[in-house]
């Protein structure tokens, strides 16, 4: 058996928690990532004999709209799916039962579910440095628990319930748009790696607040540390989601 890794993770939080997962099977991984604006519209198909896990950030409680469409392009013929959705210590809300109908309407049939934390994307104080050593020994029980379901044969590849409202939360839009400063050089790496393609490679400096979806994965690969979201914004932000975010989440199963 094969697995197909498929992520939207534009800072790298929700690959490493995919990773994990991934890991302690001890299949061949093949990656398809969703991030890559350059890839991640071609139209691909599973194979029947393949187990797929789809990973991807909790945006504001919902799937974030980039990946929802991204994973539309991929036929799943029946592949059993495991999901996985990241979030930064504050709250899923609906982004499960979300990518639950995503992937079911794309052809997947899954198996089991997992909400997994990681380092908030822009504000670093909450969750920082996970996942960590808990974080990966609980993931690593929770993949053998998978393992094991999948070992049980097709009889007990049952779809769990997992937790969520339809209709869904209202999307919210981007709030944060980087921009650069002075230290920018102009390499044009952050239009090259930007998800939703909202940096001009003419206009580097101001990314489309029509087109941004506020990843900040031009922030963290920027080589020269050159953009940033307007810090009061964030200090703002902080302190709204401080009561939420400062209880630490644990991660869940749903099998």
């Amino acid at each position: 058996m094969n697995v197909t890794q498929i992520t939207f993770s534009p800072t790298g939080g929700t690959a490493q928690v995919a990773e994990l997962i991934t890991r302690s099977w001890g299949m061949p991984v093949h990656k398809i990532d969703l991030s890559n604006a350059q890839t991640a519209g071609s139209f691909l198909s599973l194979g029947k004999g393949d187990l797929a896990i789809i990973a991807i950030p909790s945006y504001g409680g919902r799937v974030p709209g980039l990946a929802a469409q991204r994973i539309s392009n991929i036929h799943g013929n029946q592949t059993p799916c495991v999901l996985v959705c990241v979030y930064g210590n504050r709250a899923y809300e609906d982004t499960l039962v979300e990518l639950n109908d995503i992937a079911e309407k794309g052809g997947f049939k899954v198996i089991a579910a997992i909400a997994a934390i990681a380092e908030h994307s822009i504000i670093h104080q909450y969750a920082t440095g996970r996942p960590d050593t808990k974080d990966e020994s609980e993931l690593t029980y929770f993949s053998q628990k998978i393992l094991d379901k999948i070992n049980g044969g097709l009889a007990q590849l049952t779809t769990p319930q997992v937790p969520g409202n339809r209709p869904y939360k209202k999307a919210s839009g981007a709030g944060l748009v980087p921009k650069a400063n002075g230290d920018c050089t102009s390499c044009g790496l952050c239009a090259e790696q930007c998800p939703a393609k909202a940096i001009s490679p003419e206009n580097l400096k101001v990314a489309d607040s029509k087109k941004c979806i506020s990843c900040m994965r031009c922030v963290v690969k920027c080589p020269q540390s050159a953009r940033h979201v307007n810090q009061a914004m964030v200090t703002a932000a902080a302190l709204a989601l401080k009561k939420a975010c400062s209880t630490r989440k644990e991660n869940e199963l749903f099998i």
